[in-house]
């Protein structure tokens, strides 16, 4: 691997700048694992730019960045202040600073770098997290490093603010299981994905398995895939489709995942995509929720609460069918 040597020589060359680059994502939240984004929205001095450079905080870890076509690749490592534990194995160095290089990005073009990652759970909410880049020209740079947060300088760093980890408390209580019924109905975005109408059914005591429900829009120009998700109640999770063979209906995993093609919608519903919670630890109860994280190939994950409908619910919201009727 390779690193670009970047000094404090490089000064803003770009002029009174029209747009800063900045990052798509305002806010994170603490413990999740999601991409960033670096927008760019014009060259230096009327230049094309041909190279970015992208440095990564001390906190953000495991962190892969996206390759772009027609654009080199390189990458630099480095020690992290602080170890991470990433699914059991211990972290003490990973991905420091991305380089996208030899392309040609016109100063009047728009065009997006991406790296996705882990925050630390332990960030304090309000931490302010900056990713200093710097673009090169032919013959001058856009810097955009300073970390000072100051409104009078003219090359603010791009940053994002940590906002408070997703609390994972699966089945809620009085005001947390009205705060999470509540959330449950709220459209969750994640980057380009909207996640809406998130719903469970109840179980039976001692069942060993329940369907998880919702619909997911990708408004985006790329597309992306549901690849895994997770949950405290369940041994462990998987993404299943049920379609005709023949005559016969039938159930299988997705073992590559469920595809959200780019500006697309795509339904998750009894009798066609759905989660499907393995060995459940404890029923679900109707009127409470349960908590689920999902992981997608591109957005990275996001952590959201199901509402739990009636056990042959058809739909968020169905709460209408008891003792094995359902609501027509």
């Amino acid at each position: 691997m390779k690193t670009l040597a970047f000094t404090a020589a490089l000064l803003l060359a770009a002029g009174p700048a029209f747009a800063h680059a900045t990052l798509e994502q305002k806010e994170v939240r603490a413990g999740s694992t999601t991409k960033i984004t670096l927008r760019v929205p014009h060259g230096c001095k009327g230049e094309a730019t041909h190279t970015v450079h992208l440095t990564l905080p001390d906190g953000f870890y495991a962190a892969k960045p996206m390759p772009k076509a027609g654009w080199d690749l390189s990458t630099a490592t480095g020690t992290y202040a602080t170890p991470y534990n990433n699914h059991g194995t211990e972290m003490t160095e990973g991905l420091r600073e991305v380089t996208w290089s030899g392309g040609n990005l016109e100063d009047g073009w728009y065009d997006e770098f991406t790296v996705r990652g882990t925050f630390g759970a332990d960030i304090a909410p309000g931490t302010v997290m900056y990713f200093p880049a710097v673009q090169t020209c032919a013959s001058g740079t856009a810097d955009w490093t300073d970390t000072s947060g100051s409104h009078d300088l003219p090359n603010p760093a791009p940053k994002v603010t940590v906002v408070a980890a997703e609390m994972d408390h699966g089945h809620g209580h009085g005001h947390d299981a009205a705060d999470a019924a509540q959330a449950a109905t709220d459209t969750i975005t994640l980057g380009a994905l909207e996640i809406s109408g998130a719903f469970s059914r109840a179980t039976l005591p001692n069942a060993p398995v329940a369907g998880g429900f919702m619909t997911i829009t990708n408004t985006g120009e790329t597309p992306d895939r549901l690849v895994s998700a997770s949950s405290e109640v369940a041994g462990h999770m998987e993404v299943h489709e049920m379609a005709m063979k023949g005559d016969v209906m039938q159930m299988r995993e997705l073992a590559e995942g469920l595809p959200i093609p780019a500006g697309a919608t795509v339904t998750l519903k009894p009798g066609s995509f759905h989660l499907m919670f393995m060995d459940l630890k404890q029923p679900l109860v109707e009127g409470e929720t349960v908590t689920v994280t999902l992981t997608f190939e591109q957005a990275g994950a996001v952590t959201l609460p199901l509402a739990i409908g009636a056990i042959n619910a058809k739909a968020h919201g169905d709460h209408a069918a008891h003792g094995g009727h359902a609501s027509k």
